[in-house]
């Protein structure tokens, strides 16, 4: 904003404005006193606050500010007298000096400092008093920093000629995967919305409707633990569009995210990196790999081929990695405790071994020959000092225990540059099989569109079928998630028969939805991802909360609001709901 849509009939200018260009100029300021230094009997330094800075000013001693209070300050702008420059703040070079004060409301002291000590002060404390957190530097800049990725979202689609649609607030109750929120309705005793968990439904509809190119910054909403990077209510990016393969979608979006990040940090990123899903697990052991460092995986399954090592004799799959310099750091208990971890995770076991000058030094060594040992060494690339750790298991096991393990041993703090993102695709449409119905579980949602090139097994083996789906990733944090959608009947058909869902379950639960597409959809996908998150990271946040004005503690409270608070009796009768004591 520049300075001539900041001005106001109260203010010339904003604090973080005043610079020597200003000097003997009268300005007028408002905020907040963020300090006050008595300067003798008859002057008073103050330091006045606003969200774009803070300045001195020097008013008369008997005027009665503290701080927080509320004050409109005129004056003169001057240098500050030679030796009390204060190079820590952009303003430290002057001052306003013949100031009139004009307190506009009084304040009393906050419960805490509004300032970088504010850190640490418990985070309830600081959510019961939001209004005043927000006050701070870090939670302005973070709120601002949120308001720049969404214009600069909103820019980079409406340049790509998508439109703005808002879609439904209260809608059916759709199994998306996740515990829904329900509304009673008043009109209707015994029936519930439910608030949406994404526009998915409702934007493949508008695909239909021939929208062709739509986007949302929409509000979703999911009953599920919170966490770091999780809320009660979320937004995020949300788009759809018509007559587009994989990478038109992918080039759609990558755009909106690399200008956000343009827009806070200045500088563009490298074009957006892709790998496939079965590349991810195997070089990573993770579907959403951080690309910061090193430390991949390898396969060793032929290296121990014909082992006389009973840990390592006929598994399924053999894989580890290389902890670089590690080994003086991981003593014995460390190295157990690690081992109990990968037990947990579901594998029979973890072998660790030190590069030494002379071999391993490891429990295991003894029963490896010396050509597995220097077959290991040249694959891992081995020096000494180096920790090495290998999983011998089934295939997903050996993974993903052994990429949970890389993350804990090398990975950087999520907001750590430099920012690496990559996109995931070719993810399996089924993952995994329901124990109760012993169907193949979708790998996204039943829309996903099969991999043209796996649609020969889809019955025959379909847990081996790709789907055309995708994921954003940036330093190990899930962005999002997308697919080509499915748009014949007759497929979707075949994947619900797959799921094991029955016709006459298809048209209860997604006949709204499925009707539509019998007359005459398009070939379409799209693609959401977590505002949230990408705000988080650009603002150096590791924790979602710290870039949400008013969000829930980890336990879905509101410390501010009290909420969630029990309903009156009044209102449960004309829902016509009862209440059920606590399940013990």
């Amino acid at each position: 904003m520049t300075e001539s849509n900041r001005k106001t009939s109260m203010r010339s200018h904003m604090c973080g404005e005043i610079s020597d260009g200003l000097v003997g100029n009268e300005v007028s300021l408002c905020g907040w006193v963020a300090k006050r230094r008595e300067h003798g009997d008859k002057l008073a330094f103050v330091d006045l606050r606003d969200h774009t800075g803070i300045v001195q000013c020097v008013i008369d001693n008997t005027v009665d500010v503290r701080s927080e209070y509320v004050v409109r300050v005129t004056g003169v702008v001057r240098p500050r007298p030679e030796g009390t420059a204060n190079a820590t703040i952009a303003t430290g070079n002057v001052e306003i000096g013949d100031c009139v004060v004009e307190v506009l409301r009084s304040a009393e002291p906050p419960p805490f400092p509004l300032d970088q000590r504010a850190d640490e002060v418990d985070e309830n404390v600081r959510l019961q008093h939001r209004y005043l957190d927000i006050r701070r530097e870090r939670m302005q800049r973070n709120i601002r920093t949120r308001a720049k990725v969404n214009a600069a979202v909103r820019g980079a689609m409406e340049r790509q000629g998508f439109v703005e649609v808002e879609t439904p607030m209260l809608v059916p109750s759709t199994p998306e995967g996740a515990r829904e929120f329900l509304v009673p309705s008043r009109k209707e005793p015994g029936s519930f919305y439910a608030l949406p968990q994404s526009p998915q439904l409702f934007k493949q509809l508008l695909m239909v409707a021939g929208i062709d190119r739509y986007y949302q910054i929409a509000r979703c909403l999911r009953d599920e633990d919170l966490r770091a990077d999780r809320q009660y209510e979320f937004m995020q990016l949300d788009a759809e569009m018509s007559f587009v393969s994989q990478d038109d979608v992918l080039a759609a979006i990558g755009e909106a995210v690399l200008s956000a990040a343009e827009a806070v940090t200045g500088v563009r990123p490298d074009p957006i990196e892709r790998i496939t899903w079965r590349d991810a697990m195997e070089r990573f052991g993770v579907d959403k790999p951080d690309l910061r460092f090193g430390m991949e995986l390898k396969e060793l399954t032929s290296i121990f081929g014909s082992t006389e090592f009973k840990a390592f004799s006929g598994a399924a799959c053999i894989k580890g990695f290389n902890a670089k310099g590690a080994a003086e750091e991981f003593g014995r208990n460390k190295l157990d405790q690690m081992t109990d971890k990968a037990k947990r995770m579901g594998a029979k076991g973890l072998v660790w071994l030190k590069k030494t000058a002379n071999g391993y030094d490891s429990p295991v060594a003894k029963f490896l020959s010396s050509g597995e040992q220097e077959s290991l060494t040249s694959t891992l690339a081995a020096e000494t000092g180096d920790l090495i750790l290998i999983v011998a298991d089934e295939w997903m096991t050996t993974c993903g225990v052994l990429g949970q393990l890389r993350n804990d041993l090398g990975r950087p703090p999520v907001h750590q540059g430099p920012y690496r993102y990559v996109w995931v695709v070719e993810f399996p449409l089924f993952v995994g099989v329901d124990k109760d119905s012993g169907r193949p579980k979708p790998g996204h949602h039943p829309f996903c569109r099969p991999h043209p090139d796996d649609l020969h097994k889809f019955e025959s083996d379909p847990m081996s079928v790709r789907a055309l789906a995708y994921d954003l990733v940036l330093n190990g944090w899930e962005l999002g998630s997308g697919s080509i959608r499915i748009h014949e009947p007759e497929m979707q058909r075949r994947v619900f028969t797959a799921l094991g869902i029955s016709e006459e379950e298809a048209n209860r639960k997604f006949g709204f939805f499925l009707k539509p597409f019998t007359f005459g959809a398009p070939p379409h996908g799209g693609f959401a991802f977590g505002l949230d998150r990408l705000v988080a990271i650009l603002a150096g946040e590791e924790n979602i909360r710290e870039v949400i004005a008013f969000p829930k503690t980890q336990n879905g409270q509101d410390p501010m609001t009290n909420a969630p608070t029990p309903a009156e009796a009044k209102q449960l009768d004309e829902l016509g709901i009862r209440t059920l004591a606590p399940r013990t």
